[in-house]
């Protein structure tokens, strides 16, 4: 059984890569793909790079050309829901594209012909890969320093399980924030890839689950500090939650 990590930046999966034992380089569909052993797992690590388009064509070739069994997304999002604050962890439960309008033909956000707009993630997956972010977190004293803290704004981070939102956009202003929580009031955060790789795996069969640490508000300090939080605390996240869920699940 072969796992596919994706991430849309390299920092959101380098530590991971640092550990990839008997690393091989792979190129194809104009991508680099890595394969390799961690935790007793076979596993392709991949970027997704930005955007919707770009995510489900990397999705799709994980599926065809490496034949992955389960796919699983990590990396950073926007903050929306209430109490979602920056640290935090989202793990999804769907996903769904906030910026789809096929109306009148469609109702707005449901995906044509799909009879659906949200895209559920697999549950057992999704499942471990909680409960390896409460490890997580639970531990997060060791390497999130009082410095890290303040640098960020950073208070005690939580978890949290529910709807995330994708589009072609990167949300940067309280406006464009505030409009989304109206719209979907349940979305507890936002991103660009999540909702693409998901209908991808709907259509193959393929479980999948995502994984994102709140880097920002999505608002207008959106941009502040993007590249260093991911690389001094999104990484970090990344590779002890995965590494943790990787040893929950049986040896393959």
């Amino acid at each position: 059984m072969t796992t596919a990590i994706l991430s849309a930046l390299i920092d959101e999966q380098r530590h991971l890569l640092d550990r990839l034992e008997a690393p091989q380089r792979v190129a194809h569909a104009g991508r680099g793909f890595v394969t390799g052993r961690l935790h007793g797992h076979t596993l392709v690590l991949a970027l997704s790079r930005i955007g919707k388009v770009a995510a489900a064509t990397t999705a799709a070739a994980l599926i065809e050309r490496f034949g992955v069994s389960r796919i699983v997304f990590t990396g950073v999002a926007g903050g929306l829901g209430a109490g979602v604050r920056v640290g935090d962890i989202v793990v999804a439960s769907e996903l769904l594209q906030h910026d789809l309008d096929a109306s009148p033909l469609f109702p707005r956000h449901e995906v044509p012909l799909y009879g659906r707009a949200r895209f559920p993630t697999d549950a057992d997956l999704s499942g471990r890969l909680a409960e390896a972010a409460r490890q997580t977190l639970a531990q997060a004293d060791g390497w999130l320093d009082a410095g890290l803290r303040a640098r960020y704004g950073l208070a005690t981070p939580a978890l949290h399980h529910g709807l995330i939102v994708s589009g072609d956009r990167f949300v940067a202003t309280g406006a464009e924030s505030r409009a989304l929580q109206a719209e979907l009031p349940e979305a507890l955060a936002v991103e660009m890839e999540g909702a693409a790789v998901a209908q991808v795996c709907f259509d193959y069969g393929v479980p999948f689950a995502a994984l994102r640490t709140v880097s920002d508000r999505a608002d207008d300090a959106a941009h502040t500090d993007f590249p260093a939080f991911v690389r001094d605390v999104a990484s970090h996240y990344s590779d002890a939650v995965l590494g943790a869920w990787l040893r929950m699940l049986p040896n393959s």
